[in-house]
């Protein structure tokens, strides 16, 4: 079967709160770069059309443009291409969205830190979205070394999910401690952080753990590995490029796999701005690996 023909349903589902959705997703952090908006739009549509229906963005995805005192064009943001492609939305589709890092149009990125900066982005994304809540928020951190508490900033989300604000709630960029804490506040249906096949396998535990309580573990990274917002790796390994031979695919669909392989309650956000990319990360979601190939790859 070629790519275009295979769904996000291939890749199998998980409840995310109170919502099925394909665990194949879509990350919308590259699609602010294109120039081209039609074709950004095009791409967001077509990820609805293959089953996509687990959208993840941020009201910081944004492009340099001049309203942000950089570059000459207006300012493009993932929230806003998401509502102009996917509004009206369905009642089956998650657009989980992230706060804590945010941006002042004068002084530029900065971390939120109080109840009401978090209030703040919790309402820009509800304006730039064109939603009056919003399905999931993930509270992004900077990690700190030692015990750095995250109970004053998931509380203050805890309370807008109350308000009827926010209706589900997770963490991104956090540590098992963080995971703890936050439990012991309010509900916690996801936790993302970087993990790949060869990248921050720290995390192994921690997606051990998410799974035996029930939470989605959204990887991101994960084609791009070390890296990181540089796009998707070049270095793979001999193991990765055998087994991509094997099953007549690309190295970076053999890496996107593997981490749907690691438990039914993964997730994946692959994010392109290219259409045909787009079809091959959906594809990756139907190879299967054997338990030989799983071994090889580590």
């Amino acid at each position: 079967m070629r790519s275009e023909e295979i769904t996000a349903a291939a890749a199998g589902t998980w409840k995310l709160g109170d919502v099925t959705v394909n665990r194949m997703g879509f990350g919308s952090m590259r699609i602010t770069a294109d120039p081209d908006r039609d074709r950004a739009l095009a791409v967001l549509r077509r990820a609805a059309e293959l089953g996509v229906n687990h959208f993840d963005t941020a009201a910081f995805y944004v492009s340099p443009g001049g309203t942000l005192g950089v570059g000459t064009g207006p300012a493009r943001y993932a929230t806003e291409l998401i509502r102009d492609a996917l509004s009206p939305y369905s009642g089956d589709l998650v657009v989980a969205t992230k706060v804590g890092p945010g941006i002042d149009p004068d002084k530029g990125f900065y971390q939120a830190t109080t109840s009401a900066q978090l209030r703040s982005q919790v309402e820009e994304n509800l304006r730039r979205l064109g939603r009056d809540h919003l399905d999931l928020v993930n509270l992004r951190i900077i990690k700190k070394a030692g015990h750095d508490s995250i109970a004053e900033r998931f509380g203050a989300l805890a309370r807008l999910r109350d308000e009827g604000l926010i209706r589900h709630l997770g963490l991104s960029n956090v540590r098992q401690d963080h995971l703890d804490e936050a439990q012991a506040i309010a509900p916690v249906v996801c936790v993302q952080n970087p993990y790949g096949l060869d990248y921050k396998r720290e995390e192994d535990e921690l997606v051990r753990t998410c799974e035996e309580r029930g939470i989605a573990y959204v990887p991101f990274f994960a084609i791009a590995g070390a890296e990181r917002e540089a796009g998707a790796t070049s270095d793979h390994s001999a193991a990765v490029r055998a087994v991509a031979r094997a099953h007549g695919v690309t190295p970076h669909q053999v890496r996107l796999a593997w981490t749907l392989h690691q438990g039914p309650h993964v997730l994946a956000i692959p994010g392109t701005g290219d259409p045909s990319h787009l079809a091959d990360n959906v594809a990756a979601g139907a190879l299967r690996f054997t338990a030989d190939e799983l071994a090889v790859l580590g």
